[in-house]
This record gives structure tokens, C-alpha cells and sequence, in this order.
């Protein structure tokens, strides 16, 4: 087994377009993986290998690689920026010890860079930051350091200072040493002299390096403070301290696509990145923890499933602790199924290889052809260690789907069936009322692409519609001493239910409440959860428009029954009655789901952004203008948004970007309501 001390996993993470791909690219040519550096632009890099990865030139699904750095194993997982693709981020990080963050020097610290380093603060992983993009035409270090501290609240480390930027970004000034690493052809590195219009610049730098490092430290800062300087191994031990509690980040710099500054990357992933065994231990659903060493019974999560053309489903687990040898015999404790292990695999991109030796804690294995297992599972040798699932970003957008050809529709429903096993932000229904079926995901690319794999991997024919809102029902008042009463003789054992209800509204997010006050028998006590199943059941179907009625409160307190003709499904019909009498006497209203939408562009398109999110009944909550990029957050309802990804591309030329997330329910406007009721009735007419 590789010595775990010096074995590092971790993740790259960062907003779509920094160039986390194209870094992963320069270390997997760094340390020898490759021969010859691929480009996105070109659909030649390792890990994005993917038809539609290739044709929209981004990540849509995390990659993995596995190497040696002077020695040293590393696993690295590239995970996707946009974030149509990075709803189950939270899986990719729960698979790694540390984090390498990507941001460019053109763009900075972005409102998707924010949320994303709020989830690897949440979850606790020691971080480094590399500004990549140093050689791009308006690149702007000052600009993007500084925003590490503003926009992210982070104390960063410099340990690597440019000479020069732009076209003439030629090397480093290693801040730990002093000495200057000028760039060659190929990434080669030769040591030179600092050139003397920095140098004063670099000696603060340092100074203010060292005096961050020890303030994260007391006992470094009264050294500090008596001796005015810091021997190295102080530096070096207060820095790996620091990152370890997430004090203090390093930063590298780096212009991936001339392959500058991947050496510096992976050494201070080795240097100062934890290793399997400084990770916390693991906690289970029921609060048990689980060490991670090698000397624990063998335990691994499993965080993705890849669908393979020739192997079929590959299954990408984290070793969480123990050892994991080939030809195992695991145990899935979410399911209780027994799962055979033949292979362990590691990849590199698509590209897999076989490994022979037992893998212990850290190491991210791929295992093919389980019968039983999901993305999410525990799999373990012996006991009953179940890791807490992570939370996975909830769905925002749902299109109706429909075959080309009618009479295809459980063909187009079981091609994307097979699409949820590797992606778990992808949820699939059907529409009772409308027969559709609906498929739900993180955005309108997130839906459009994932339709475009199941044509092109399971040769169906599929037509994508009209998105779907999620609008709610709700009531304004309530509605007393509602009758429903169910009766009906055909010949032989007849149906009878009856039964009387109050409803009432409840406040936003409280649910749905049965409350029961029968006494005195007036209802059998089997037919009560029969009452209450048709008013569920009712309201899940919607009266105003065929959304469900959410946040009420239904009392059943009196009724009648026949000894012989009552039944549970007569009282279920009763119930159905009542409610639907209750809807027509109260007040109803339509809720739509409200946005928080957070759009970042250029200075000079902040009116134009405002004014059109106005247009579309947004409420402006506030912008934040920095380094000539403006940050404006609004709560505007879903309805308007459906299609706002186009709109801004050519409102802002394509330099404008947007991520939202759901916010509230909220009343719909009258005209609104109209609109939404009127189409409802058409579609049922139809």
C-alpha cells in the first residue's frame, strides 16, 4: 500500500471558464501522465472526453486522474464550474481531503466562486487558490488577489509573485526561498535573479507573508515579535498549521495553457494540503464515527457512477478507511446487498487501469459491473457504517418531455431513467393530469444536455417542451363545517362515507396537518387515515390550477357511517368530497416560486441588467460593483427567467453570467393567476 503520510486527494473547483480543466491538463503533463498538453478548444484534454464536453467546451460531469509527484501518489478529481453541472458538488469535496480553487486574473473572485468557497468552508477542507489566466490580455493580478480577501473573506498567502503578466509573464518569485523560477518551453523551470524593478515590492510581500503566517499562530507571534524574523522550518511549520485549520490559504499563480506554474501547484498540494490520515473521522447517519486509517475495518463511499460504452456502470468510490483489496466481499449497508468486487480500477480521464495492490484510505478506486449499488451508498467489509449523505442542491427548472414518434413514451422515460444513476441531480416523473413526463435538473443547459446524451447513447428520438413551473396552491381563508358525504347503492353491498371538516390556512413553509377530533365513534378508527388520505390525495392534484395545495390544516370532527356499506375507500371518497367543497367555499390563491438571481457583468451593463430584470417583476435587492464587475442580486419569480440565459448573452455579448437559486413562494398576481388557470384548462380540454 503507498505511504499515506505523503498521498494527497483532492479537488479542483472554481467558476466555469477559469480553466480548472486545463490546469488539471498541465499537472497530468507535469507529472508525466501525458506527453503532450491537450486544449479544451481543441476537445483533446484528458478529462473532458465526453461528446457534449467537447462540443460545448466545459466540464458537465466531475473527472479523475490518479499520478505520482515526486514519488508521491496523488488523486485528483476536476470538478465541472457551471453550475447547470455542479449541483452534487457536495459529493465531489466529501470525496477529498483538500482543495485546489481555480480563479483567473481576467475575471476575479465571481458571484459562483463565492458560493462555491462558502460549501468548501462549510464543509471544512483545507484550500489553496491558484490564479490561473496569467498570460490573457487583461489580466489583473492586484485585482484578483485582493478579491480573495474582499469577496471571500479569505487570508491569503502568496507564495509565488509574478514577473511580469500578460504576454510577458515569464516566471515566479518563490516567496519561501527568495529566488526567481523563470518559465522555458514545456513548463521547465531554471532558476534566475530577481529583477530589481520588484524586488522592493517582493521584500513587502514577504514581510507581510511571514506576519500573516505568524499571527495564526501565538506562540510564532511572540518569536515574531521578540527576534523580527522567523527561521524557515517556523514558516513552513506555521503555514502548514495555519492551512490545516483554515486560517490561512496559499496562492500560486499560474497560465495553464503555456503550462507555467504546474510544479508549484503540485508542490504546495504536497507541501501543505493534508493527507488521508490528518482527515476528521468520519460521521455516519446514526452518529457513529469512523477513523480514517488503514488499520479500521474497510469502508468506502461511493460519491459517483459513470456509465462506461464497454464496461458498463463504473462505480467511483472514496476509500473512506481499512483497505480495499481486489476480489473483495462488501457489504452495502444502505440496502443490505452483497456486492463482489473483481478489479480495482483507477482512472486517468477515460482511460482505466487495473490495480493489483489493496488501496487504504484517501484513494479514489473505480469498481465495475455492481449489481445493487448507488451514488450515495456505503460499501463495507464488515459492521454497519453508513457515511451521512451529502446535501445535494435541490432542482430548479422542469421541462415536459415528449417522443418524437407517439406510443414511444416509456422509451424516451427509460432512456433518461438510465441517465439518473450518474446524475443525481436529475429527478424524472410523470404529470397525472397531462401524461407528460417531466424531467427536473439545475438549469435550461443542465436539461437540454442531458436530453442530447440519452438521444445519442440510447438512439431515442425525444422532443423537449415548454418548461414547467412549479407553481402552489395555497388557501387565504378558511372554511368551516364542510359536509362530504359519499353514498351509493348498485345493486348488493353498497358505499357509504360521511364526514365534516374545518380547514384553515397555516403559515408559509409549516405543511400540511391532520387534525382528528372524533368522539364518541362517529367514525370508525380505521376509516379515520382514510379521510385523511382522500384530502391529501385531492390536494396533491390541485383545484385552481393542478398544482398542489400546500400549508393547511384539515380538522375532521364528526361523521357518520353504515355498519354494513362503509369502507376505507368510501370515506376516502368523502374525504375527496369535503375538500373539494372546502376550496370552492374559501378563498384560494396561487403561489409562484420567487428566484434569487445574482447576475455579474461588466460595469457598463448594470442599467440595461436592472432595468430588465425589473421588466420581468424582479425586485432589485442590491448591487456591489467591484474591479469593474457589477454584482446585482434580485428576487424575481421563475416565470421570467425560463429563458434568460439567451437574453443576457445578448443583452451584455456574451460577458454576463447568472446563477439563482429558489428563494420563496410567494402570491401570484391577479393577471398572472388568470394566465396560469387558463392554460391549465386548455391542457385538460385538449
Amino acid at each position: 500500500m503507498p505511504d499515506l503520510k505523503t498521498q494527497r486527494t483532492y479537488a479542483l473547483v472554481g467558476h466555469g471558464g477559469s480553466g480548472k480543466t486545463t490546469v488539471a491538463e498541465m499537472l497530468l503533463f507535469n507529472a508525466g501522465v501525458v506527453n503532450r498538453l491537450g486544449k479544451v478548444e481543441e476537445g483533446s484534454t484528458v478529462l473532458d472526453f465526453e461528446p457534449e464536453e467537447i462540443k460545448r467546451r466545459g466540464s458537465i460531469q466531475p473527472g479523475f486522474a490518479s499520478f505520482k509527484w515526486n514519488k508521491n501518489d496523488h488523486f485528483l478529481i476536476d470538478t465541472p464550474g457551471d453550475s447547470n453541472f455542479a449541483g452534487d458538488l457536495s459529493y465531489s469535496l466529501t470525496a477529498a481531503d483538500g482543495v485546489v480553487m481555480v480563479i483567473d486574473a481576467v475575471d476575479g473572485v465571481k458571484p459562483l466562486t463565492r458560493k462555491v468557497w462558502g460549501l468548501v468552508q462549510d464543509m471544512g477542507l483545507p484550500s489553496m487558490i491558484v490564479i490561473n489566466k496569467m498570460d490573457r490580455d487583461r489580466a489583473d493580478f492586484d485585482m484578483a488577489f485582493h478579491g480573495i480577501s474582499e469577496a471571500l473573506g479569505a487570508r491569503p498567502v502568496l507564495l509565488y509573485y509574478p514577473i511580469g503578466s500578460k504576454e510577458n509573464f515569464k516566471g515566479v518569485v518563490d516567496m519561501m526561498s527568495g529566488k526567481a523560477l523563470m518559465f522555458g518551453a514545456d513548463g521547465a523551470v531554471t532558476e534566475g535573479e530577481v529583477p530589481g524593478d520588484i524586488a522592493d515590492e517582493v521584500e513587502t510581500i514577504r514581510e507581510t507573508m511571514i506576519e500573516n503566517i505568524a499571527e495564526s499562530d501565538e506562540e510564532l507571534m511572540e518569536k515574531y515579535f521578540e527576534e523580527g524574523e522567523l527561521a524557515p522550518e517556523d514558516i513552513t511549520k506555521g503555514l502548514q498549521a495555519g492551512v490545516a485549520s483554515g486560517e490561512l490559504v496559499p496562492v500560486v499563480v499560474a497560465a495553464a495553457l503555456n503550462c507555467q506554474g504546474g510544479q508549484m501547484i503540485l508542490d504546495t498540494v504536497q507541501n501543505l494540503l493534508p493527507s488521508p490520515l490528518d482527515h476528521k473521522p468520519w460521521i455516519g447517519e446514526d452518529g457513529g464515527e469512523l477513523p480514517s486509517s488503514p488499520d479500521e475495518p474497510m469502508a468506502c463511499f461511493v460519491f459517483k457512477t459513470q456509465a462506461d460504452p464497454f464496461a458498463g456502470q463504473l462505480t467511483v468510490v472514496r476509500v473512506l478507511a481499512g483497505q480495499l483489496s481486489p476480489d473483495s466481499q462488501l457489504v452495502n449497508t444502505v440496502n443490505g446487498e452483497k456486492e463482489r468486487v473483481g478489479q480495482l480500477l483507477v482512472m486517468n480521464g477515460k482511460e482505466q487501469a487495473p490495480v493489483k495492490t489493496p488501496m487504504g484510505p484517501g484513494a479514489i478506486v473505480t469498481l465495475a459491473k455492481l449489481k445493487n449499488t448507488h451514488t450515495g451508498d456505503t460499501l463495507v467489509e464488515k459492521g454497519e457504517f453508513k457515511l451521512a449523505k451529502p446535501v445535494v442542491a435541490p432542482q430548479l427548472i422542469t421541462f415536459a418531455l415528449a417522443p418524437e414518434v407517439k406510443g414511444d413514451e416509456d422509451k424516451v422515460y427509460a432512456a433518461v431513467a438510465k441517465l439518473l444513476e450518474e446524475d443525481i441531480t436529475l429527478t424524472l416523473g410523470r404529470d397525472e393530469e397531462s401524461a407528460d413526463i417531466l424531467l427536473s435538473g439545475m438549469g435550461q443547459n443542465h436539461i437540454e444536455i442531458s436530453v442530447e446524451k440519452a438521444k445519442r447513447r440510447y438512439k431515442t428520438a425525444i422532443l423537449l417542451k415548454t418548461p414547467k413551473v412549479p407553481y402552489r396552491e395555497t388557501f387565504k381563508t378558511g372554511a368551516r363545517e364542510i359536509q362530504g358525504r359519499h353514498k351509493k347503492q348498485s345493486g348488493g353491498r353498497g358505499q357509504f362515507g360521511d364526514c365534516w371538516i374545518h380547514v384553515a390556512p397555516r403559515a408559509s413553509g409549516e405543511g400540511y396537518e391532520f387534525v382528528d377530533q372524533i368522539v364518541g365513534g362517529s367514525i370508525p378508527r380505521q376509516f379515520i387515515p382514510a379521510v385523511d388520505k382522500g384530502v391529501q390525495e385531492t390536494a396533491a392534484r390541485g383545484v385552481l390550477a393542478g398544482f398542489p395545495v400546500i400549508d393547511f390544516q384539515v380538522t375532521l370532527y364528526d361523521g357518520s357511517y353504515h355498519n354494513v356499506d362503509s369502507s376505507e375507500m368510501a370515506f376516502k371518497v368523502a374525504g375527496s368530497l369535503a375538500f373539494k367543497k372546502a376550496c370552492e367555499k374559501a378563498k384560494m390563491a396561487l403561489l409562484e416560486p420567487i428566484m434569487l438571481v445574482t447576475v455579474a457583468v461588466p460595469d457598463s451593463f448594470m442599467g440595461d441588467v436592472i432595468g430588465d430584470l425589473s421588466s420581468r417583476r424582479g425586485k432589485v435587492l442590491g448591487s456591489d460593483s467591484q474591479a469593474g464587475i457589477t454584482e446585482v442580486k434580485a428576487n424575481v419569480p421563475m416565470a421570467e427567467m425560463l429563458r434568460y440565459a439567451p437574453d443576457l448573452n445578448s443583452m451584455t455579448g456574451g460577458q454576463g453570467t447568472f446563477f439563482m437559486e429558489f428563494a420563496a413562494y410567494e402570491e401570484c398576481p391577479p393577471q398572472e393567476t388568470e394566465k396560469v388557470i387558463a392554460a391549465h384548462k386548455k391542457a385538460t380540454e385538449e
